[in-house]
């Protein structure tokens, strides 16, 4: 809740520190002594829009404070853990603005955007007045509020929402995939034929240009390797060797030894010969291939290339690439199957979140049932007992929070037709209907702070008193601000303000008094009797704080 308000040169207040309280706080003062100027610098201070000029004329700047009492649930927590902010027990706010239209916020002293304002002033703050468009009389947030009534935990049946988006996506995104590879069947099928018929290998590509460029360069050289053999063998060297060593065998006795070292030579020589002449005989058997296999090398080869470059891959990916065909094509022959399951579960899910929208549907209808009940008990203490207040359900599209609209009407008079707050209430029944709401939807929320902007215009005598009595009802265990210039609602207060205009020099300035009990006698008496104040209106003001 607020607990202090800070406002230093803005409009017409040089300096100002109001320390407000639990319970139902009243702000009184004669007309334009600057009761707006509060709600306008706390609006400021939490990101509301509102006028620009707002600095105080002559100062460098102007601003404005808010230090709020955050309990351990508040909801003002999630959104500064959401920012990355540390959340303590105490929460200040302030914003600062200059004369040329600057602005910068502070969030416990870190420099923070509007939006984040905005954020936790939703959390902290509800303004309700007779031109309030952002609370109970946008139609839009009357179900959140119903169900808010209602205790309606949405967060299963949202969960079924999404559960069933997500199936009816996976029925399109099949359904899509689908259609896309039965435009290509034809293509996939030729494509894989033709991969199966030639079941390419990873490497297969390089192991086949190297055996190609091996028969190839053998054709060449397979010649002259044969001469060398020749050249080699027992009609060449070998055999003229062998020749020359049987000779010198037969020379040798007569020599004297003389042979022997050429002798063991020329040994050496042909058995160096012999090796040499095997291994060039080896040679050539391995040079020796079929001509028909090198076209067959040569033409799967070439085939391997021509099919990696029709479909624009290196050779090596042609294993990997014809496993993707194959899905594809099984995914077209089982498509049909695969969709129809998923279109079950689709409608599985559907069936899931539907039970889980009619739970919330009859939920809803009691508590509409409640509501109503409970508005008309409130309605006629605040002298509107022939007032009708109707919660309507009609149906809306499918969501995540059900396919229920809910719209608040009411009919001022018996057989006058119903419609929307706004468009049917007068001012004086605007505000008690907004009341009378309040109440019923607000009971002890501690977390909130309340502010009532002028809710009991156009009311007077009992009905102000009911008016009071609702506020101080709504006030217990919370905290309350309420503008006011009836003096049976401010009787009410538990904290009493008075908001006066000085002129001090050539300036006016507006300042916030807080009043003790003798002072709340005199304020309310003048709220009563006007600029004259007489016993009378003193005993009468007695009697209303005390009644």
């Amino acid at each position: 809740m607020l607990r202090l308000l800070d406002i230093r040169d803005m409009l017409i207040i040089a300096r100002q520190e109001i320390a407000f309280q639990p319970g139902l706080n009243v702000l009184t003062g004669e007309t334009g002594a600057g009761k707006s100027i509060l709600l306008d610098s706390l609006g400021f201070v939490l990101g509301w829009r509102g006028r620009t000029d707002l600095v105080r004329q002559g100062a460098d700047r102007g601003e404005v404070t808010a230090v709020f009492e955050l309990g351990p649930d508040h909801a003002a927590r999630a959104v500064l853990d959401e920012a990355g902010l540390e959340a303590d027990d105490e929460l200040v706010l302030r914003r600062v603005a200059w004369p040329d239209g600057r602005r910068q916020a502070y969030v416990n002293d870190r420099r923070a955007g509007v939006e984040l304002l905005r954020e936790l002033g939703e959390t902290l703050v509800e303004l309700h007045g007779q031109h309030d468009d952002r609370g109970l009389l946008n139609p839009r947030g009357h179900r959140a509020l119903l169900d808010e009534f209602a205790g309606l935990d949405l967060a299963p049946l949202r969960a079924a929402w999404t559960a069933w988006a997500a199936a009816g996506q996976a029925v399109e995104t099949a359904e899509s995939a689908l259609d896309a590879a039965r435009k290509e069947e034809d293509f996939l099928r030729h494509a894989v034929a033709e991969l199966d018929k030639l079941r390419p290998e990873p490497g297969e590509e390089a192991k086949l240009d190297a055996q190609r460029r091996l028969m190839q360069g053998a054709e060449r050289i397979r010649a002259d390797i044969a001469r060398a053999h020749q050249a080699l063998s027992a009609e060449g060297a070998e055999g003229l060797m062998i020749d020359a060593r049987r000779w010198l065998d037969g020379a040798a006795a007569q020599a004297d030894g003389r042979l022997d070292t050429p002798l063991a030579a020329l040994e050496r020589a042909i058995t160096e010969l012999g090796e040499a002449a095997d291994g060039v005989e080896r040679c050539l058997e391995a040079l020796d291939f079929d001509p028909r296999a090198l076209e067959a090398t040569e033409e799967r080869l070439f085939a391997i290339r021509a099919l990696a470059r029709k479909h624009g891959i290196a050779p090596d990916d042609l294993g990997n690439f014809a496993n993707d065909l194959r899905t594809k094509l099984a995914a077209v022959d089982d498509g049909a199957k695969g969709i129809d399951r998923l279109r079950q579960a689709e409608a599985a899910a559907r069936t899931a979140w539907q039970a889980l929208a009619d739970q919330a549907r009859a939920t809803r209808s009691k508590a509409a049932e409640r509501l109503d009940h409970a508005m008309a008990q409130e309605l006629a203490p605040l002298k509107m007992e022939r007032a009708l207040f109707q919660t309507v359900l009609s149906s809306a599209e499918p969501g995540p929070e059900g396919q229920d609209q809910i719209t608040f009407t009411v009919a001022t008079n018996p057989g006058a037709p119903a419609g929307a707050l706004n468009k049917i209430a007068s001012g004086g029944e605007l505000s008690r209907f907004l009341l009378a709401l309040k109440v019923c939807l607000t009971r002890g929320n501690a977390g909130l702070t309340l502010i009532f902007d002028e809710i009991d215009r156009g009311v007077g005598g009992a009905t102000a008193d009911a008016v009071g009595r609702r506020l101080q009802a709504i006030a217990d265990g919370a905290q309350v601000l309420v503008v006011t210039h009836s003096p049976q609602v401010a009787a009410r207060g538990a904290h009493h303000w008075r908001v006066e205009k000085r002129v001090e020099g050539d300036m006016t300035r507006s300042a916030v008094v807080g009043l003790g009990a003798d002072q709340r006698i005199e304020e309310i008496a003048r709220m009563l009797a006007g600029d004259r104040i007489t016993e009378a209106a003193r005993q009468a003001a007695q009697a209303l704080i005390e009644g």
